[in-house]
């Protein structure tokens, strides 16, 4: 059995959400070969998005090339062709994969180049494989220890009979194999050079305190359907078909949109590009991914046209931190003069909210409709009492000298709720927007108010959206 398990060793440029960027890496798994022309079975984790593939095979003192055929994000597996032929491999347990059965885990854990085998039994036949990095319906859960390196290496049973397909840790006792009776199918369209659940990424389901949910994009396949709708490593893909994915942690509700299409279907896509906070939209097999309207643009269109200039953009931010640390976000060092950052308190003296208000002049922002600047505040709402209707109705301020130009819904793929708008302001004509959004898991709800004299204004408040850290516990 040893001559047929295999160590892969996966080289490219990924894209970690905790790491970040790490170029020409190098991450190890195990696999296993099925013939005796150099199929071989991993998981999906091991090899999609890698540059090349280096296959060390007992017996051969230099290590094998080796191409993907087919893989499956969302059932976690992948067949591979190694050069040549002539190669030792594995048959299948052909009886029933039952609790208490004896089992061996085989492969390579932790990078180690030896060869490991452990023991163990099936403990479950039919585990709950809805985890972070795939989702699939019958997995073997055991006690045969693995470790990161045993990826894609072969369960097989006291006579060297591929049971399953090594693919995670459950718990400290209890490790995950994609059943035997789950990967035959899969594994013989993958063969014939087909993928299946697959759009090309390496992906796993992140959920963070901001309420970013969705499918973290470490690497993408070369030619595939996410590389032509323009999907980059470290893209967040937020919604497919207009569903939020990953809003319990797991792969589930993504897996199960790409099992309800086909190959070839249009799926429409948003992706949050984290490393500059924009929100794109477009198309699987259709149009390709753009930047979203922003939503000064959204506001200037409301206006009728290009607001004015006030000697344009604003060049230099400074990140501004609220008294208690839960709120951080970036404005123009122009409107830095001047910045209340101490928390709202109630008349019982009961926090409120966090808040920072920053302007070259705070009295004369809050007196005047001259004086560009902000007011972001953020309302801890673990119970979701608040909607955002309801705070607009309640912190509605009175604008004598505007124009009330209506109430609009707000969507910025993070967050949801609405936003008042008053325009023609005085004799200055300046605008001002109050803004209440709350993340898609909820948790506590933000209230924004902007006053701006032009479109430079607008740019700052586009920035201070995308810019803004809620640390919500």
């Amino acid at each position: 059995m040893e001559n047929a398990v295999i160590q892969i060793v996966a080289e490219g440029s990924f894209v970690d959400p905790e790491i970040g960027q790490q170029l020409n890496a190098a991450g190890s798994g195990s696999g296993f070969i099925i013939d005796e022309e150099g199929l071989a079975v991993t998981n999906n984790h091991v090899v999609t998005g890698a540059a090349l593939l280096r296959v060390y095979v007992s017996g051969k003192s230099e290590p094998v090339n080796a191409r993907v055929l087919g893989v499956s994000e969302c059932s976690d597996l992948a067949v591979i062709d190694l050069e040549g032929g002539d190669y030792p491999y594995l048959d299948w347990h052909d009886g029933p994969i039952s609790t208490g059965l004896d089992v061996f885990a085989a492969g390579f854990p932790l990078g180690d180049p030896q060869f490991t085998l452990t023991k163990g039994i099936i403990a479950k036949e039919e585990g709950d494989g809805e985890t972070w990095w795939a989702s699939i319906d019958r997995v073997l859960m055991h006690d045969a220890i693995i470790n990161p390196g045993n990826s894609g290496g072969p369960l097989v049973n006291s006579e060297g009979k591929i049971v399953g397909v090594n693919y995670g840790v459950y718990n400290e006792n209890q490790y995950m194999a994609i059943s035997r009776d789950e990967a035959l199918g899969i594994l013989e369209k993958l063969s014939e050079n087909q993928d299946v659940t697959s759009i090309g990424v390496n992906g796993s389901a992140v959920y963070d305190d901001a309420g970013i949910t969705g499918i973290w994009v470490s690497s993408v396949e070369s030619g595939s359907p996410a590389d032509r709708a323009g999907v980059r490593e470290g893209d967040i893909i937020t919604k497919l078909e207009g569903l939020v994915l990953a809003t319990d942690g797991t792969m589930a509700d993504y897996c199960d949109i790409l099992r309800s299409h086909t190959a070839d279907d249009t799926l429409s896509l948003e992706v949050l590009r984290y490393d500059t906070s924009e929100v794109l939209e477009g198309q699987i097999n259709g149009d390709p991914l753009v930047v979203a309207v922003s939503f000064s643009e959204e506001v200037e269109e409301q206006i009728g046209g290009d607001f004015g200039t006030n000697g344009g953009a604003y060049l230099e931010y400074v990140e501004v931190s609220d008294d208690t640390g839960s709120l951080v976000v970036e404005i123009p060092v122009e409107w830095s003069a001047d910045v209340s950052t101490t928390p709202l308190y109630d008349d019982a003296g009961e926090y409120l909210a966090a808040a920072i208000e920053a302007a070259s002049n705070l009295e004369d922002f809050w007196s005047t409709y001259s004086t560009p600047g902000v007011g972001f505040y953020a309302l801890d709402d673990p119970d979701g009492f608040y909607d955002a209707p309801a705070l607009l109705d309640e912190l509605a301020g009175e604008y004598e000298a505007c124009t009330y130009d209506g109430r609009y819904d707000y969507d910025d793929g993070v967050y949801v709720g609405q936003y008042d708008l008053y325009i023609d302001c005085s004799d200055v004509n300046s605008v001002i927007i109050e803004l209440a959004a709350l993340p898609e898991g909820g948790g506590y709800i933000t209230y924004l108010v902007i006053q701006a004299i032009s479109d430079a204004d607008l740019e700052a408040m586009d920035h201070v959206l995308s810019t803004f850290y809620v640390f919500y516990e």
